[in-house]
């Protein structure tokens, strides 16, 4: 017995699909920076010291005088000799009153005529402990005042480019069916 046979084919449907991809392009700008570094105020006083040397003993030790102490010290020499000189004459006055003691006048040309010897020695000039001495220190005074440096950053976007992708799409092969019946 034959038997009817129902029978199917069938043919898929294919697609086609093209793809574009998308493209992303992104870039980040260095920032721009400008840094600027201004020079601290340097502010500096100063006391200078002083150091003061008397050394007028010593000048005077080696006979480099001032007009006025060499005015002075003749000055004094000479009422010095002034006075030896009177007590000189006072004190033969005293001899020759007593005249009748002797040889008295012989006395006194002996005492005029004779000097005594004079003695050899060194003396060393320039002592240091005659030279006076004032010292005034000084100072040094520094005042540093620093300056903020001055920064100026500006931030760049960043650059973004951007393609989108595509599909397309097409049929490549349509479906079907066939039913058919085989007896």
């Amino acid at each position: 017995m034959n038997i009817p046979q129902l029978q199917i084919q069938t043919t898929p449907a294919k697609i086609n699909l093209q793809v574009t991809k998308s493209v992303q392009e992104i870039q980040q700008p260095k920032a721009t920076l400008s840094i600027e570094q201004p020079a601290a105020i340097l502010e500096m006083s100063t006391t200078r010291p002083q150091l003061s040397l008397d050394t007028t003993e010593n000048r005077a030790d080696i006979d480099m005088k001032s007009v006025f102490r060499r005015t002075a010290d003749n000055a004094q020499y000479g009422l010095q000799k002034v006075q030896e000189g009177t007590a000189r004459r006072a004190q033969e006055g005293m001899q020759l009153m007593k005249i009748e003691n002797g040889s008295t006048i012989a006395d006194i040309v002996k005492q005029n005529t004779e000097k005594p010897m004079a003695e050899l020695q060194v003396k060393f000039v320039g002592d240091r402990t005659k030279i006076k001495m004032s010292f005034s220190e000084g100072s040094l005074d520094i005042n540093v005042t620093p300056q903020k440096p001055k920064i100026d950053a500006q931030i760049n976007k960043p650059i973004h480019n951007y393609t989108p992708g595509k599909v397309s799409v097409e049929m490549q092969q349509y479906g079907s069916i066939e039913i058919d019946w085989k007896v």
